[in-house]
């Protein structure tokens, strides 16, 4: 399978492994550390369209992209095409290059305001909303589905089709409907017929989770790349072995303790700065749970670095824990304990 370029309007993207956008994960710390360890696009966690949420805290840092690698990309989830026109606007307002509209999520409390993937079930309100909102913005717009709203409704291939010619740039798919959540295997069926329906790009997402599955559905859908989700939650690195399998054929090598603490370390740094302390050390705790997760002596380390208040302990624990394994203490080398505190009293967010 040959390399070629994707783009997304004006940009041309590094590769074609992506990072799917994940409410609660992909936030701006995460999708930096995931393009410089080799993911070729990443998304912001979905922003709310509603404006009277807009300096809320949490939509604030949603729609942070200060000193972002770029593209830099924009999700947001409504179900009105008028607020969802302006929500564009304003995310473009302040530094999103690309708006991506979401029709993927099958979260109840998204659903249940008839957004995310509960569009798929009202086909002239979801053309309306990608209408609506390529009017408004002169940047490129994309869409992230599902294959429909359940396993007897697959309605993406006329979706797709819809939203083409209603100016989307690109569409990346989910292989389950809104109906079977993250239950069972994905199909990939339905987004072969997605990418043989439309001319512009098609991202395929769902259970890929390793550089062979990743080829596996490339060659099963046709599709121009492959969007990562919940496999690189404590697997950064997952998007370089990705890249570097589909580019050459060959597999890297897995991280060893000292990259794998090392990477820990630098993304809790830029994660607290993010943050702020309180909010950074609370959240912290499931990044830090994923990384380790399959570790021997996680469950009691995770038992006990979950009570830790403070950046210091937490980064001090995880030092600890690596020197235990028996290979240094990547985390935390000579002379770095000072260079943390200076970091970890700058407020980057």
């Amino acid at each position: 399978m040959t390399e070629s370029a994707i783009r997304i309007g004006p940009h041309v993207l590094r590769n074609r492994v992506f990072v799917a956008p994940m409410a609660g994960v992909t936030d701006r710390p995460f999708r930096q550390l995931c393009k410089r360890l080799g993911a070729g696009y990443a998304i912001s966690e979905m922003a709310a369209s509603d404006p009277r949420l807009w300096h809320s805290v949490k939509t604030s840092r949603r729609i942070d992209h200060q000193g972002e690698m770029e593209p830099r990309a924009v999700q947001i989830a409504g179900a009105d095409p008028a607020m969802m026109a302006e929500a564009a606007r304003y995310n473009v307002d302040r530094g999103a290059q690309v708006i991506d509209i979401n029709m993927g999520c099958p979260a109840r409390k998204v659903c249940n305001v008839a957004a995310g993937s509960a569009l798929m079930s009202d086909e002239r309100l979801a053309l309306a909303i990608v209408d609506a909102v390529v009017r408004a913005v002169p940047v490129p717009v994309t869409v992230k589905l599902r294959t429909g709203p359940a396993p007897g409704r697959r309605n993406a291939v006329r979706l797709a089709r819809d939203f083409e010619r209603a100016g989307a740039a690109m569409l990346a798919v989910h292989g389950r409907t809104r109906a079977c959540a993250f239950r069972g295997r994905a199909e990939y069926a339905t987004i072969a017929e997605v990418k043989a329906a439309v001319s512009i790009p098609v991202v395929a997402n769902g259970d890929i989770d390793s550089p062979q599955a990743a080829r596996e559905v490339l060659r099963a859908t046709g599709a121009d790349a492959v969007m990562v989700g919940r496999a690189a939650q404590g697997r950064p690195w997952i998007f370089r072995e990705i890249a570097h399998f589909l580019a050459t054929g060959s597999l890297l090598a897995e991280p060893d303790d000292a990259e794998i603490g090392a990477v820990l370390r630098d993304h809790l740094l830029d994660h607290y700065a993010f943050h702020g302390e309180a909010s950074g050390v609370r959240s912290a705790r499931k990044h830090v749970g994923w990384y380790l997760a399959k570790r021997e002596g996680a469950r009691a380390f995770l038992a006990h670095f979950h009570t830790l208040e403070s950046p210091e302990a937490q980064l001090a624990a995880i030092g600890l824990h690596f020197q235990r394994a028996n290979v240094g203490d990547p985390a935390r080398p000579q002379g770095r304990a000072a260079n943390d505190r200076k970091f970890l009293r700058s407020d980057a967010a």
